[in-house]
């Protein structure tokens, strides 16, 4: 067998090389692979929509089944037909909404003149605003207009839906807001 001095140093240093490695400890034989198992593997999948933008992109939200809701994770929609999958950096971090310890889950006031916020029941806060809303209402309830017309209207709200709901969502919170006799509708997909 003829070896050339470039070939033998070639063979030396890879048997070299491998008496090395298996004094290392190394095993080269095929072991068998574990794969993780997923976070999200017995979390329960619901339909959304990110309330970011007007865009309306479709996510699906994985929740914990262990009783407490919590969000596992959550991920764009590829079944979706606006979005595919994709989710902006926005819609990403989504998660970030629900599980944030930093987040207010109380309903806070600041009285008039007031520079703190104080923390009020959800009931209080709830009653407050319909109240509120109502005495808007009745103080500028228009039932004719100038002309003798009846137009039973209320020109001192205003109204702006989100973009986190769905058509039918839209349909039922307008029916609600012209029930009060609200002119002015708007929704965020048109600002």
């Amino acid at each position: 067998m003829d070896f050339t001095r470039r070939q033998f140093i070639q063979v030396t240093g890879a048997t070299a090389a491998g008496l090395a490695v298996s004094g290392m400890g190394f095993d080269l034989k095929p072991i068998k692979a574990h794969a993780q198992m997923l976070k999200t593997e017995y979390a329960k999948q619901t339909t959304s929509i990110c309330p970011y933008c007007a865009v309306g992109c479709g996510v699906i939200v994985y929740t914990s089944q262990k009783g407490d809701g919590r969000v596992i994770d959550i991920e764009g929609d590829p079944d979706h037909v606006i979005n595919r999958g994709t989710l902006c950096s926005k819609g990403a971090a989504l998660s970030q909404l629900s599980e944030n310890k930093l987040r207010v889950t109380d309903p806070m006031y600041r009285a008039p003149y007031s520079k703190e916020w104080k923390t009020v029941s959800w009931d209080w806060a709830l009653t407050e605003i319909a109240k509120r809303v109502k005495a808007t209402r009745d103080a500028a309830f228009t039932r004719t207009n100038a002309k003798g017309q009846v137009v039973n209207h209320t020109t001192a709200i205003a109204s702006v839906g989100s973009a986190a709901m769905d058509n039918e969502e839209c349909w039922i919170y307008q029916a609600l807001m012209r029930s009060l006799g609200l002119v002015y509708l708007e929704h965020q997909a048109r600002i």
